[in-house]
Parts: structure tokens; C-alpha cells; sequence
């Protein structure tokens, strides 16, 4: 199981992020002991230069002047091993983390069900994916490499002046104050400005994924102005929110340097006062120390507070990851009954499903569908077809009754174990980027190329195969651009004759061919369903003519039912929608 996976309760981000860098945690800590040893020079260098300064006011041994510098040069030496020690260890735990919370959101995203994939654009997901995980990442580095040092410096600093002259090191302590104040004023504020850019960057990520897929119908009716317009009035909304949040950014950065620098030049004009008249038991060395160190150590603080933007963006995307991985829209299938075989007997019992209370897509179905029946459903748009297919594949859930699968409820079943006998051939076929093998084959393994062939050659698909340069290996193009509509469907078919399944979902299979293509999907169609259980929704109904029955639904509810010639006979809702067909 990997980091964060099902974990995430919504616990605050530092949490979380501790508990994504524990399997790192002793790299981490040998990684810090080496930045503190390989950093060390810049906190001797100002006790160094005192220790000089005072070995020529007060014309000390030369030896001592020799000793101060071949320490400082063997500090200097170390940082080279020390910090190739500490990036091999800091950055590599970083990147894992990257890894890890990746494969973690890709992991969740599989589990999360088919309704919350349809409510959260995939443009949003990938930006979760790539962008906020690259935030977390260089939030990580970035507090790493200028917090680490902030802190040595500091520790180093304080620790020196706490030895050497205990009695400056309150006035060294009122920094932190100051910086915590500015800290606790600004925070809420860029919390929400963080939240808001984060998100109008996802409208826009959301946007841009929304009009690339849709380019080719844009280019075909003109409409390149005002797919444009869309994707400029979001950029206008990510601009805004950015330049507020640079604005608050800005005013913060420039408060804490005015703020902090007053405070050193306040430092050292009263070191040098007291000194001067003798107010205290300090050198020319020890100002020159204090000095230098209120302007480092402030530096420090300011870095540190310069963080605050960095890691305020970063725990902001902490949270955007946090939205999937507590996500409750869960397919929950752990612990269930597995399904080790399936003859394809279907029960509906009094099965109503509502996609929001009081919006019925399927309203009290009763409905028996015995093994190898082949079950046509027609209506018109919103009657609940694509519905009813989406409760046979387990990804709709009934809101009340029963779906029986071979006498056991789908509720107790787990749905992974279903689906490996089960195959889909949708309206438009989903094919990624890679070779016509591996489209057909994919999720399996070592499967001959003649097994492959002959799925090819019982969808009709080898006589456009046998003609490409590539043959098997031809790739398709991103999402099987290089096809037609009907190689595509075929090379669908291929895929669900070659995992031989007992259920087969035909969602309007053939809806969008032409009539050569057609009459080709429809011969390999008459050999994918023979022995199966088959559900098709179609529009054509020509398509359904062999159907042993045929189920006419409206407004969720099963109007008519029987074969195509007793439902043409019957003069009914079917009868009238093959009359406008025909006619």
C-alpha cells in the first residue's frame, strides 16, 4: 500500500507530510547532520573574524591567527562530501515522496466510482497529478535548502553569542517575536489567496483539456473565436488571483526586511554605545561578532520568513491532493465475495436509481434476463437506458431494490472479479496511444499473435490490417486518431471476442457509422454475441431486429417489452418510433 493511500482524513498538512517522509526518515536526518556540518562555516566565520580581530588589538600570538584560519579552511573543505550527502538523502526522499503520493492519487483515482469521475473534470485530476504533487515537491526542496540554513545559521549564531556574551543574546531573541507577529497577521490571508489561485488554475487546466478535445469541432463550425474567448476570460480569472496573490507576497516580504533591518541597525549602533563606554565586558572583536551576526541572523529570519509564501502554496496543494484521497465516492469492493464465474443470469428486482433525490433515471424495474439472452433497450434520451447499463457493470449502485447475478446479490459481490468476465463496446471506441496488438490485448499477457489475428479476423478488422506498412504493430495515434470511426469499432470488437466474456454491453455500437462500416460492425457483432449474455441500447433499431426480446422504456420505466415482431404488432410506443424510422 503506498503513502496516503485511503489514509487521508483531512489531517492538518504538516501531518501529513511528516507522515509521507517516514519511510525517509533516517536518510532525512543523516541528510540534516550533513548540511549542519557541511554549512558550518557561516556561523564560525563571524567568531573567526572576532577571534582575528581581537589577535590584532591585542597583539596576541601569531599562532593563534594560524589556528583560527586552518579551522576555518577544514570546515570549508568538508562542504564538498557533506553536501553531496546531504542531496543523495534530502533530495532523494523528496522525490520518492513525489512518487509515492503520485502513485497514491493514481491508485484512489481507480477505486473512486464511475459518478464522481463524471462530476470532476479529468483536466483537474491531471493537474492534482502533475502540478500540485510538483508543488509539494518543491515546497519540500525549497524549505529544506534555504530552512536548513536559515536554522544552522541561527542555531549556530545563537549558540556562539549564548558562549561569548550571554548577556546580548535577549536582544537577539526579540527577532523572533517580531517575525512571528508579521507571520500570524499575514497567514490567514495568503491561506485564502493560496486556495483561490489554486483553484482558478484548475478551471483553467479544466478549460484548455475541454478545448483541445474539442478543436476538431470547433475548427469544423468556425467556432476558434469563441473557444478562445472561453479559455481568455478563464486566463483573466488566473491572473487576477495570481497578482493578488504576488500582492500580499509582496507587501509580507517587504515588511519583514523593513521590520528586521531596523532592528540591525538598532543592534548595532547600541553595541557599539556600550562598548564605547564600557558598559559592558566586550571587545572590538565582539562588536564586530554581534554585528555581523544580528545582520546574518536577521538575514536568517528573513528567509525564513520568506518561506512562508513557498510553504503556504505547498500545504496548499497538500490539501488539493487531500480533496481525492478523501474522496468518499468510493467503489467499495474490499472484503466482498469474489466472482470466480458467471453463466449471465440477470434479476432486477424492484431496482430504482436517482442521481439526485427526487430525479428518477430508473423507477421500481423488474426484469429477468436468463443466461445467453441477447436484451435490447430503446426509448428516447433521459428514458434510463445508458442507466440500466451502468447498474449491469456495477458502476451505479441502486438506490433501493435488488440486482441479482446468478442468484447473488451485486451488493455483496466484489465488482472487480465481475468485470474480468465482462466486456464493453461503446459508441465511441477508447484507444490509447500505442500498437493495434496492444489495443486488442490490453490488460493481457504473452498472447499469441495468431490468438490476436484471429479476434482481428472475427471483427472484420484484418482486411484494413493486412493493407497497413506495420500490420499488429501499426500505431493507432492518440486515441486511435489514425482510424476511421469503423476500424476503431472493430478493433473494439477484437478486444472484447479475445477475453471471450460471458456479458457483453453494447452501448450504441454502430450509431455512428456509415453503412459499409455498419453492415461490416454488424456481421462481427452477430459473432461476439453468440452465447453470451448481451445488453444493447441502440437508436437504429434496425440493429435490434435479432434481439430475443426488446425492452421500450420511458421515464425509467419498462413501457413495453417483447421481440421486434410481437412489439410491431402490439401497434404500442415501439411500433410508432419503427413507423418514424421507416417511414
Amino acid at each position: 500500500m503506498t503513502a496516503l493511500d485511503h489514509r487521508y482524513r483531512g489531517e492538518h498538512p504538516v501531518r501529513t507530510l511528516a507522515y509521507l517522509f517516514r519511510e525517509d526518515r533516517r536518510g532525512i536526518a543523516v541528510a540534516v547532520g550533513a548540511f549542519m556540518v557541511k554549512h558550518s562555516p557561516t556561523w564560525t566565520l563571524p567568531l573567526i573574524t572576532a577571534n582575528v580581530i581581537d589577535v590584532l588589538v591585542a597583539r596576541k600570538p601569531v599562532a593563534e591567527l594560524w589556528i583560527n584560519t586552518a579551522v576555518l579552511l577544514l570546515l570549508l573543505m568538508l562542504n564538498y562530501p557533506g553536501h553531496l550527502l546531504y542531496v543523495r538523502n534530502m533530495h532523494g526522499a523528496i522525490r520518492r515522496m513525489g512518487t509515492r503520493v503520485r502513485s497514491a492519487l493514481c491508485r484512489r483515482m481507480q477505486d473512486l466510482s464511475i459518478g464522481y469521475h463524471s462530476r470532476v473534470s479529468a483536466g483537474v485530476l491531471q493537474t492534482k497529478v502533475i502540478r500540485d504533487v510538483e508543488g509539494v515537491e518543491q515546497m519540500a526542496q525549497q524549505a529544506s535548502d534555504g530552512g536548513l540554513s536559515a536554522l544552522a545559521m541561527l542555531i549556530g549564531g545563537l549558540g556562539v553569542i549564548a558562549v561569548k556574551v550571554p548577556l546580548a543574546l535577549p536582544v537577539f531573541l526579540l527577532v523572533v517575536p517580531a517575525a512571528s507577529f508579521l507571520v500570524m497577521r499575514m497567514r490567514d490571508r495568503m491561506r485564502s489567496d493560496n486556495e483561490s489561485f489554486r483553484q482558478e488554475v484548475e478551471r483553467l487546466s479544466s478549460r484548455v483539456s475541454e478545448m483541445t478535445t474539442l478543436i476538431p469541432i470547433t475548427r469544423a463550425h468556425g467556432l476558434e473565436q469563441d473557444a478562445l474567448h472561453r479559455v481568455d476570460h478563464t486566463l483573466s480569472k488566473v491572473l487576477r488571483s495570481g497578482l493578488r496573490l504576488d500582492l500580499v507576497n509582496g507587501r509580507f516580504g517587504s515588511l519583514a526586511w523593513i521590520i528586521l533591518n531596523m532592528l540591525g541597525v538598532g543592534f548595532l549602533a547600541g553595541s557599539a554605545l556600550v562598548a564605547y563606554y564600557g558598559v559592558l565586558p566586550i571587545t572590538a572583536g565582539d562588536v564586530v561578532m554581534l554585528s555581523t551576526f544580528f545582520a546574518t541572523l536577521t538575514a536568517s529570519v528573513t528567509t525564513l520568513m520568506s518561506l512562508t509564501p513557498v510553504i503556504g502554496k505547498g500545504l496548499e496543494a497538500v490539501r488539493s491532493i487531500g480533496e481525492v484521497l478523501q474522496a468518499p465516492d468510493l467503489e467499495q469492493n474490499a472484503g466482498k465475495d469474489e466472482v470466480a464465474a458467471v453463466t449471465g443470469r440477470f434479476e432486477f428486482r424492484d431496482v430504482t436509481y436517482e442521481y439526485e433525490p427526487g430525479r428518477r433515471a430508473v423507477d421500481g424495474l423488474d426484469l429477468t434476463v436468463t443466461p445467453g439472452e441477447t436484451l435490447a433497450l430503446v426509448g428516447a434520451s433521459g428514458a434510463g437506458k445508458s442507466t440500466v447499463l451502468n447498474l449491469v457493470i456495477g458502476f451505479l449502485r441502486p438506490t433501493s431494490g435488488t440486482i441479482l447475478l446468478d442468484g447473488r446479490d451485486m451488493e455483496t459481490l466484489d465488482l472487480r472479479t465481475y468485470r474480468r468476465f465482462v466486456s464493453v463496446v461503446p459508441q465511441e471506441s477508447i484507444l490509447f496511444e500505442g500498437s493495434i496488438k496492444e489495443n486488442v490485448t490490453y490488460g493481457m499477457r504473452d498472447v499469441p499473435d495468431e490468438t490476436v489475428r484471429q479476434a482481428l479476423r472475427d471483427a472484420n478488422a484484418m482486411e484494413f490490417i493486412d493493407r497497413l506498412p506495420a500490420g499488429l504493430d501499426t500505431v493507432v495515434g492518440e486515441r486511435g486518431a489514425r482510424l476511421s470511426g469503423g476500424q476503431k469499432q472493430r478493433l473494439a470488437i477484437a478486444r472484447a471476442l479475445i477475453r471471450d466474456p460471458r456479458v457483453l454491453i453494447l452501448d450504441e455500437a454502430t450509431s455512428a457509422l456509415d453503412s459499409r462500416s455498419e453492415a461490416l460492425v454488424q456481421e462481427a457483432l452477430g459473432r461476439l454475441v453468440a452465447g453470451r449474455t448481451v445488453f444493447v441500447v441502440a437508436h437504429r433499431l434496425s440493429t435490434i431486429r435479432g434481439a430475443d426480446r426488446i425492452v421500450v422504456m420511458a421515464d425509467g420505466r419498462i413501457a413495453e417489452i417483447g421481440s421486434h415482431d410481437q412489439l410491431v404488432r402490439s401497434g404500442g410506443l415501439y411500433s410508432g418510433l419503427q413507423a418514424a424510422q421507416t417511414g
